[in-house]
């Protein structure tokens, strides 16, 4: 959708959508009590502003998504925080922390672009292959880095011996990145939307 409006509107947009990523970052609004897990939401301005905006957009967004990743994990650290702040892990922490977040928004953009050619009279797919790739790019990258960089240490963290922590990011794969893409895709889908009717008509 990029391209289609003006700077100023393109701006403006990008800036509300880093102000709410801000927002989800900082506060609990971030995350969605569900009855297997509370499922995160951070992701959501960073796929709508691909989606929106262009893959450009969804990069700096989720760039600033990992961004605001490393500073909860260094001033408010929990027993696996290393794998997301090099201030209690390494350089590793760094890509496990920027890297899927930048492709989060990069991976919604593209698939919007590629589903609205492949149907052109509605858009509904679009969105909805956006919010659910989207988000599970999040999930399966943050999850396969935190096993390639921080495997040993991390199932240490966890309490389980190495050997059971593929299971159990696979398991956290299916269940919580399930969650959280049914979640993000309704959300870009409702959201999205309307944006899109509004920012064509204004």
């Amino acid at each position: 959708m990029a391209g289609k409006f003006s700077s100023t509107k393109y701006l403006t947009m990008l800036g509300l959508l880093a102000a709410l990523t801000i927002l989800l970052g900082i506060t609990p609004l971030g995350f969605i009590q569900t009855p297997v897990i509370k499922a995160t939401i951070m992701h959501v301005p960073v796929i709508l502003g691909g989606v929106l905006l262009g893959p450009m957009a969804g990069g700096v967004l989720g760039g600033l998504m990992g961004l605001m990743s490393i500073l909860s994990n260094t001033t408010a650290p929990t027993l696996t925080s290393f794998v997301f702040t090099p201030m209690l892990g390494n350089f590793w922490s760094i890509v496990v922390a920027m890297v899927p977040r930048i492709c989060i928004g990069i991976v919604a953009a593209y698939v919007f672009r590629g589903l609205v050619k492949l149907w052109p009279k509605s858009d509904l797919p679009a969105f909805i292959g956006a919010g659910l790739l989207g988000s599970l790019t999040n999930t399966v990258l943050v999850m396969a880095g935190i096993y390639i960089f921080f495997g040993k240490r991390y199932a240490a963290a966890k309490g389980i011996d190495f050997s059971a922590l593929f299971k159990m990011i696979i398991g956290v794969i299916a269940v919580s990145g399930t969650i959280e893409a049914a979640i993000a895709t309704f959300l870009t889908l409702t959201v999205g939307k309307p944006l899109a009717k509004i920012l064509k008509r204004s």
